[in-house]
């Protein structure tokens, strides 16, 4: 018989029915309302530009859930240089763009429920085929969410996050 995917929030005590696989950042942290007026500044679902001199793309750090072949995602923004920005916008759509040379950038979303910073970690942005976003590799430190990349998370470790990310303190 198989086991119920979702989980019994300790938080509200209510049941959910699904245990949620993937959170994702809707913009850059150095992102502000008012950028929406500025002709030098843009938010797409996949870019972002802020007064025409910083540079950011969206991805997904995945980690292994262990046990399982399933994977859990936060989606995050990545600053890149110009140069790197240009260039990923200018093979954005096109087929075998994951031929590309991973573009170096820094972390550009805070995820608050781990106990060190992950705003400006290192990173590198692997394009993937058309319709994928790009997989982003953190450097490979001690940082807990490093960490979790390189060995994977249980499925308790999923809900722990669920209920942080659910139930913010």
């Amino acid at each position: 018989m198989p086991t119920d995917p979702g989980f019994t929030c300790s938080c509200c005590g209510e049941h959910h029915p699904e245990l949620p696989m993937s959170y994702s950042a809707t913009a850059p942290d150095a992102w502000e309302a008012g950028y929406e007026s500025d002709a030098h500044s843009l938010l797409s679902p996949d870019q972002c530009v802020i007064r025409g001199s910083h540079f950011f793309i969206k991805g997904l750090i995945e980690i292994p859930v262990i046990g399982s072949g399933d994977v859990f995602s936060w989606g995050v923004w990545v600053s890149l240089s110009e140069e790197n920005f240009t260039r990923a916008l200018s093979v954005w759509d096109t087929e075998g763009r994951e031929a590309e040379k991973p573009y170096f950038g820094w972390l550009s979303t805070e995820l608050a429920l781990y106990s060190e910073s992950t705003t400006d970690l290192k990173t590198n942005a692997h394009t993937r085929p058309v319709g994928r976003s790009p997989l982003i590799e953190l450097e490979p430190t001690g940082h807990p969410l490093a960490v979790e990349q390189r060995t994977g998370i249980t499925r308790e470790r999923v809900r722990e996050i669920a209920m942080a990310v659910l139930h913010p303190a």
